[in-house]
C-alpha cells in the first residue's frame, strides 16, 4: 500500500535519506511520501517503488529506487552492464537518476510480474523461448576483456562455500582427510569440464525470479550486476534447472535442446554433437548447485533468511541425479550419504 503523504513511515536513516534524495530530484519528478518496499534479493540491496509526478499531471506511473548500502554493495557494475545489456538490446531497467556514493539508483519500472509468478503448463513454452531467445542475442554480442573473467579462480570459491557452510555449518560435518580429498577430486573434474567450455557474456543469475513478464513479449531482465566473461552453459542452466520452479527433465531436454540448435545456428560455439553439450550443461549446474546450497545455508545461518531453506531439496535433487549419472561424480554421493545417513543408488550413465 503506499504510504500516507502526511506521514511516511520511515523505520530507519536510508529510507530518510531516500527520501530527501527524491524530493531534491528536479529534474525526475517523483510523489517521495509513496516510497514503499517492492522487493529485497539476498544480497544487502534493497528495492523500492515510488510514484512519478509527470509533468502537469498527478500520475506519471511507478519506478524504482535501488538501495544499495556501501560499502557491502557497489551500483558502479549495474551502472556499466546496465548500458552494456541496454546497447545489446535486451529489456533492463533505464538508469534515470544516480548517487553512487551513496549507493542509490532511480531506474524505470519493468513491473511487478516475473517470469516464477507467470509460469505454468500453459505459459511456459512461449516464456522459456522467449528467455532462451534473449539469452542467444546476450552471447553473439560477446567480447572477451568486457566483463571480468569467471576464471578457476573464482569458480573454486564459489565451490568452497559449499563444505564451508552447507557441510561445515548447515550438517555439523567434519570431513576426514580422506573426504576432503574426494570432494577436491570431484571439484577438480567440475572445474576441468566448466573451464573447457567456450566463453560468453555470462548474467550469472539467469532465472525466473530475475526475468519480468512484459508486454512487448521479451523478457525484462534484473539482477545483472555480477554479469562475467564465462563458461556458455552457465546462463541456460540457470535458468531450465531453476532452484524455485522444477520441471519434468524431458520438458527440460526439449527446451536445452531447443537451446543449443538456435545457438549452433547464430554461430556460437556450443559442443557440436548434442550429447557432450548436455554433459557440460550437466557439469556447469552442479557447480552452481553446489555454490547454491553453501549460500542458501550462509543465508539462513549467518544472515537469518529462513525463507531459503525451503529451496535446498530442489537443489539437492539436482546435485545428486546429476553426480549420480557420471563415474567421476560418486564420490560426491557417496559423501553425501554418508553424512546425511543415506543409501547409495548407483546408476551412472557415462
Amino acid at each position: 500500500m503506499p504510504l500516507s503523504p502526511s506521514a511516511p513511515a520511515l523505520p530507519d536513516l536510508r529510507q530518510t535519506q531516500i527520501v530527501e534524495w527524491l524530493t531534491a530530484l528536479s529534474a525526475v519528478p517523483t510523489l517521495p511520501a509513496t516510497l514503499r518496499p517492492a522487493s529485497a534479493d539476498a544480497s544487502f540491496r534493497r528495492y523500492f517503488r515510488v510514484d512519478a509526478a509527470a509533468p502537469g499531471t498527478a500520475d506519471g506511473g511507478t519506478l524504482i529506487i535501488m538501495d544499495a548500502p556501501p560499502p557491502q554493495e557497489d551500483v558502479r557494475p549495474f551502472i556499466e552492464i546496465a548500458g552494456l545489456l541496454a546497447g545489446i538490446g535486451l529489456s533492463v531497467p533505464a538508469i534515470l537518476a544516480q548517487d553512487v556514493e551513496r549507493g542509490f539508483l532511480l531506474l524505470s519500472d519493468l513491473g511487478s510480474t516475473t517470469y516464477l509468478q507467470q509460469l505454468n503448463d500453459d505459459s511456459a513454452p512461449k516464456l522459456y523461448m522467449d528467455a532462451i531467445d534473449a539469452l542467444v542475442l546476450l552471447q553473439t554480442k560477446s567480447q572477451p576483456d568486457v566483463l571480468p573473467e569467471y576464471d578457476r579462480a573464482f569458480l573454486l570459491r564459489e565451490l568452497q562455500i559449499f563444505p564451508e557452510w552447507y557441510l561445515g555449518k548447515h550438517l555439523k560435518a567434519t570431513l576426514t582427510d580422506q573426504q576432503t580429498t574426494d570432494l577436491n577430486q570431484v571439484f577438480d573434474a567440475i572445474l576441468a569440464n566448466n573451464l573447457a567450455q567456450p566463453q560468453v557474456f555470462i548474467h550469472r543469475d539467469y532465472h525466473s525470479r530475475n526475468l519480468m513478464v512484459l508486454p512487448a513479449g521479451n523478457p525484462g531482465v534484473l539482477d545483472f550486476q555480477g554479469a562475467l566473461y564465462g563458461p556458455i552453459t552457465y546462463d541456460i542452466v540457470s535458468l531450465l534447472r531453476d532452484v524455485y520452479i522444477q520441471w519434468d527433465e524431458a520438458q527440460v531436454l526439449d527446451w536445452m535442446i531447443r537451446y543449443w540448435e538456435r545457438a549452433k545456428r547464430a554461430g556460437l560455439p556450443v559442443a557440436p554433437d548434442i550429447d557432450s553439450f548436455y554433459r557440460d550443461f550437466e557439469y556447469m549446474g552442479l557447480q552452481r548447485h553446489l555454490k547454491i546450497l553453501g549460500l542458501f545455508a550462509r543465508l539462513y545461518h549467518r544472515d537469518g533468511k529462513e525463507a531459503y531453506l525451503k529451496d535446498i531439496p530442489l537443489v539437492m535433487d539436482y546435485v545428486r541425479k546429476t553426480a549420480l549419472r557420471y563415474r567421476e561424480l560418486i564420490p560426491l554421493v557417496r559423501l553425501l550419504d554418508k553424512l546425511e545417513d543415506k543409501t547409495v543408488q548407483v546408476g551412472y550413465t557415462f
